[in-house]
């Protein structure tokens, strides 16, 4: 069993940056593949980015590409989200997920252990 407590959400402007961690517990974090997923009021659960067991892979939805930076530290059991020049539309509530797996998923069937989330909002 894995489990999943995201941190770092909150209300801040158009522009500025929020850093997210999710913090892993239970069996060893370092086989898991893991990624952050975003859901707005209304909308489905969309992946924002994902990143392979070591690090060495990353995926990024096209709408954050050159704004967020997913990073983990398999040392400390932590994974990061860092969110630049953060606009209106990014205002959702943000999940991680991980899955027992050396490669990098993109698809959010394949993830069976998720965070209870956290609430960024966005002022413009």
């Amino acid at each position: 069993q894995v489990q999943l407590v995201e941190a770092g959400g909150g209300l801040v402007q158009a522009g500025d940056s929020l850093r997210l961690a999710c913090e892993v517990s239970g069996q060893t974090y370092r086989n898991y593949a893991m990624a952050w997923f975003r859901q707005a009021p209304g909308k489905e659960r969309e992946i924002v980015a994902a990143i392979n067991y070591s690090g060495s892979s990353t995926y990024y939805v096209g709408s954050v590409k050159g704004r967020f930076t997913i990073s983990r530290d398999n040392a400390k059991n932590v994974m990061h989200l860092q969110m630049n020049s953060l606009k209106p539309e990014d205002t959702a509530v943000y999940y991680c997920a991980a899955h027992p797996s050396i490669v990098l998923l993109t698809k959010r069937s394949l993830y069976d252990y998720w965070g209870p989330g956290t609430q960024v909002t966005v002022s413009s």
